[in-house]
């Protein structure tokens, strides 16, 4: 998977300049293989993905789909259930060893990394290529344009966070993480948008902006 470590489910990754490093304490043998139930999946992860797995899956993967700032996991576990590799990033080194658990049918399908996706000092993405980028519930403006060179011509992004009407239903308020209208669409302007749209979101009660664009 690119320049990245194939890895076993139980191994974390952590950043360390522009390298990525095992973390030895969480290495353990893999087990007999659990199936993910897709069914309870679709439920925890995102419509937006769950309407548009096919994108995903039309895609010729050789380079895996990176859930950014993946917190549970939630969309990243969907899509191993539906036979995708996943890149797991997120800051929580402990949500990122709690997937450890799920078991996979081979080692290079999960990859966990730990990073600081909004670190001054390292661009995290640099170098690095996937066949599609997949971000929800987080924003950080100064890092959209490194996602965008991280996807492969060809390749897909599904974006879905909060906008400025999230103030109506609660967290967040802070205007670094909400989106102007039609901010996450002009973002993409130059991508063919395939999907876009702001909308209550019911379960938790929220307002998003949603969107699914292909790389030129």
């Amino acid at each position: 998977m690119s320049s990245f470590v194939c890895a076993r489910a139980a191994c974390l990754l952590y950043a360390e300049g522009d390298s990525l490093m095992v973390a030895p304490w969480v290495l353990r043998p893999c087990h007999p293989i659990i199936r993910l139930s897709v069914i309870h999946l679709n439920l925890e992860a995102s419509a937006l993905l769950v309407r548009h797995i096919t994108l995903l899956k039309g895609l010729e993967i050789s380079r895996g789909v990176l859930d950014l700032a993946c917190g549970s996991g939630r969309n990243g576990r969907y899509l191993l259930s539906r036979g995708l590799p996943v890149v797991f990033a997120d800051i929580d080194g402990e949500k990122l060893a709690s997937l450890s658990s799920v078991e996979v049918s081979e080692p290079a399908m999960m990859t966990l990394w730990e990073v600081d996706f909004e670190s001054k000092t390292d661009d995290p993405l640099a170098g690095k290529t996937f066949d599609a980028i997949m971000v929800f519930n987080y924003l950080h403006r100064a890092l959209i344009d490194r996602i965008k060179q991280a996807v492969r011509p060809g390749g897909l992004v599904f974006y879905e966070t909060f906008t400025e009407q999230q103030r109506r239903f609660g967290r967040p308020r802070n205007p670094d993480f909400l989106l102007k209208p039609d901010e996450l669409k002009a973002l993409f302007e130059t991508w063919q948008i395939i999907h876009y749209e702001e909308r209550v979101r019911v379960n938790p009660p929220s307002h998003v902006a949603s969107l699914v664009a292909r790389k030129p």
